[in-house]
């Protein structure tokens, strides 16, 4: 049974955790829905990536940023990191979880296109970039899990892939204010709107809407994707995953409501349907045991499945009765974090 590696320090394990705690609500949620021995090692791979994306996103990095980054990471993949906490927490889960070196590389190149300003024309140039930066992200979490089948990588990698998307749609406008574009650009194109002048004023419209709402709906299609995968997940696992889907997806749900605007306000989940989804989370892990598994990757997603080919480890297996104890603890302690993400966000703003 995949166990954090004994090298992952307290202290280095606590650092990863605040980062956590600091950083992407998403991702926290989705920690909290799985069991320790998934959570900690899934802090450490937050850590890592939560520096990459501060060095190379926020702070302006450029291309010395990217080497240097790409450097720790051999280091880390080499079992000899830098004198850094999220470094060496995620040196340690890399040996014991067998992660390939090609998985967070391509985050890295992913963050790396962020920070040249790539533009994305068409829908397959748009996946190339989301299975980067959330489909590697999806496969690294299979392995920790310790499901490691191609067809369960690949799910996975259709499951980041499909959150990542739903960002994009969620984010236009607050990614236009910081002058970036995501949306495919020929889509753009056929409603009417011209990328660079709507970049320079970006603005609501209902073409703008028809967009958004085209994207959501490749979103939704891989979600579904996504669903056969969570049988191949210990069964411990399989409720938080399906959770983190379903709550996730409501986001675009949340968009529909709002007239795909998402410009003007940002769709954010409320608790009460948080909790709802969550406590339907069971549900969606048993029915989609009649999902097969057997269709392929996306053609985005195919080199991740590729690089964890070779790394054949069978899936641990869990008591059946540790299900109904992490739903109830995670109901919990999401309802927790929404009455504070309640106080944060201005009434006006919650969906």
């Amino acid at each position: 049974m995949p166990m954090p590696s004994p090298d992952m320090a307290p202290a280095d394990l606590a650092a990863c955790r605040a980062m956590l705690a600091g950083g992407s609500r998403s991702f926290r949620v989705a920690s909290l829905l799985l069991p320790a021995r998934i959570a900690r090692p899934a802090a450490a791979l937050y850590a890592f990536c939560r520096v990459a994306d501060d060095l190379i996103d926020r702070d302006g990095g450029g291309t010395d940023a990217v080497r240097a980054l790409e450097c720790r990471l051999d280091a880390i993949c080499a079992g000899r990191p830098g004198p850094w906490p999220a470094d060496r927490a995620f040196a340690a889960v890399v040996e014991r979880h067998g992660i390939p070196h090609a998985l967070p590389a391509a985050l890295l190149e992913g963050l790396a296109w962020d920070a040249e300003g790539r533009a994305y024309d068409t829908l397959d140039a748009l996946e190339a970039y989301a299975a980067r930066v959330a489909g590697s992200v999806g496969a690294m979490m299979s392995l920790l899990m310790g499901a490691v089948s191609p067809a369960a990588v690949a799910r996975a990698a259709d499951l980041g892939v499909a959150m990542q998307l739903t960002n994009i749609a969620r984010d236009v406008g607050e990614d236009a204010r910081a002058g970036r574009l995501y949306l495919p650009r020929e889509w753009l194109i056929d409603a009417g709107i011209e990328p660079e002048a709507w970049l320079a004023s970006p603005r609501f419209t209902p073409a703008l809407a028809m967009v958004v709402a085209r994207l959501l709906r490749v979103a939704d299609v891989y979600y579904q994707r996504a669903e056969a995968g969570i049988p191949l997940l210990p069964v411990d696992c399989r409720a938080g995953i399906a959770a983190a889907r379903l709550i996730y997806a409501e986001i675009g749900r949340v968009l529909e409501r709002q007239g795909y605007d998402s410009i003007s306000a940002r769709a954010v989940v409320g608790a009460r349907r948080k909790l709802t989804l969550l406590a339907g989370a069971p549900l969606l892990a048993w029915r989609a045991d009649g999902v097969s598994p057997a269709i392929g990757p996306l053609d985005a997603n195919r080199f991740l499945v590729d690089a964890v080919a070779a790394l054949p480890r069978p899936c641990p297996v869990v008591p059946w009765w540790a299900f109904g104890d992490r739903i109830v603890w995670a109901a919990e302690l999401l309802a927790r974090l929404d009455e504070r993400e309640r106080r944060r966000v201005p009434a006006s703003d919650r969906a």
